[in-house]
């Protein structure tokens, strides 16, 4: 194989490469004498086709194949062998081939920029903490009072209230006729949420045990039989039981319910909660420092044919222009180089464990999906890509983090409230179009869950 430089303009290269014709002869000779293990023609024995009769009635496609894996195979070695490192697939040009010629042809590469990482010595990034006054955590361990609260038996006389619990049996008809799942014994329904059927609850409030009475409703729009959807349906409710609330007295006891030591465990797991709830959104913030002065610090010459790419990946967007498009995937596209340049230096990698270790952590945020989530990276290695593309990422970003001069600002809540919303708003009026940025918001609080 023979591999000449063609031209160099920028980031574009052409590369000109020749195989001799005796070294595709061996190849063809080569897949010949594989086939003939291999095919069974009426006439002859299985393995005893003659490699002529081969070549007569397959030669085409037998040398398509091979000039197909040899194509293949001299790019590979000739950017290998150049020590090029390519920015997407390269384009081949054939200028001569055939059988008994030599295969020429042309390599045109889009090569990735040369980089030279900056000094970080100058960097200043926000390390931000979250400090949680006793008064928002007294509110949210009394609210874990109110939401886990126990309920007792009342008297034989007393009529139900909202707030209540309420179990009955019903037996529901559509236009006078029965339907499936029109039955239920022993349905307990907490007053006043709303929870069971809309407007139904208020209709079994002024009740007391044993009392029987007709409630109507509307069934739901989604019901699995669409016969049903949006009718109404009258439900002979029979009264079982009425429970009263009894709030829970926080103490260690509680704790044990909700899985905590004690109460200075419960109150220790509130408190992290709290802030974890901060702590992605703030975390954003700090990665937004650090890339803006990447960006601002590295001069990089962007390959055309990754801009092209990443703008075809932009969901469309009135708003949007062609320059904005242009500028967000150049931007998008330099940072990516950036910062796998920093984790080539630095060997960073992610390995099986990690990848499988953060599917797990989604695993437990979703329960009762836990099936639905492992099958969804089993089937989808694009899924699986992404995800180790974002925690190597994340290892490059905390990598910069350790070596660059942090500011300790320790917020409370309102404070960190008022920072997240004013970065939000500066990025919406910065780039309205950057519609692939999820917006930074504290994460919704996750319940503690009884044992």
């Amino acid at each position: 194989m023979k591999v000449k430089v063609q031209s160099e303009k920028g980031l574009k290269t052409t590369l000109s490469i020749i195989i001799d014709k005796s070294e595709i002869k061996k190849k063809l000779d080569a897949r010949l004498s594989e086939l003939q293990k291999e095919i069974d023609l009426k006439g002859f024995r299985k393995g005893k086709v003659p490699t002529l009769v081969i070549k007569n009635q397959f030669g085409k496609a037998i040398y398509g194949e091979v000039i197909d894996k040899i194509l293949k195979e001299s790019t590979s070695k000739a950017i290998q062998d150049k020590k090029l490192k390519i920015a997407g697939q390269p384009k081949i040009d054939l200028k001569t081939f055939g059988e008994g010629k030599d295969l020429n042809f042309e390599l045109q590469l889009d090569l990735l920029p040369e980089i030279k990482l900056q000094s970080f010595e100058k960097y200043k990034v926000s390390d931000f903490s979250l400090k949680v006054d006793k008064q928002e955590l007294d509110e949210r361990l009394n609210n874990l009072t109110n939401e886990y609260k126990s309920f007792e038996e009342k008297k034989d006389e007393k009529k139900s209230e909202s707030g209540d619990q309420v179990i009955f049996n019903y037996h529901a008809k559509v236009d006078g006729n029965d339907f499936e799942g029109g039955k239920g014994e022993g349905v307990t329904i907490e007053l006043g949420k709303d929870l069971f059927l809309k407007g139904f609850d208020n209709q079994l409030i002024g009740l007391k045990k044993k009392d029987k009475k007709k409630v109507s409703s509307t069934l739901p729009q989604n019901h699995p039989k669409k016969e049903l959807a949006n009718k109404k349906a009258i439900f002979e409710c029979e009264i079982i039981n009425i429970k009263s609330p009894v709030k829970n007295k926080l103490d260690d006891n509680f704790a044990k319910k909700l899985g905590a030591k004690d109460l200075s465990d419960l109150t220790d797991k509130v408190k992290k909660q709290i802030s974890s709830q901060y702590n992605t959104a703030l975390s954003s913030i700090s990665k937004k420092e650090i890339l803006d002065q990447l960006e601002k610090t590295h001069k990089v010459e962007v390959p055309k044919n990754l801009i092209d790419n990443e703008i075809k990946s932009i969901p469309k967007n009135p708003n949007n222009n062609e320059n904005t498009n242009l500028k967000l995937a150049e931007k998008r596209i330099k940072l990516g180089l950036i910062l796998n340049e920093y984790g080539e230096n630095n060997n960073i990698k992610v390995t099986d464990d990690e990848i499988k270790s953060e599917i797990q952590k989604q695993v437990k945020s979703m329960p009762g999906q836990e099936k639905f989530v492992f099958e969804y990276y089993q089937k989808n290695p694009s899924a699986t890509q992404h995800l180790q593309s974002s925690l190597y990422e994340e290892k490059i970003i905390n990598f910069i983090k350790s070596k660059v001069k942090l500011i300790k600002k320790e917020l409370t809540i309102k404070e960190a409230e008022k920072i997240i919303s004013s970065f939000n708003d500066n990025n919406k009026a910065k780039a309205s179009s950057q519609v692939k940025n999820k917006e930074t918001k504290p994460s919704k609080s996750k319940k503690i869950s009884k044992k």
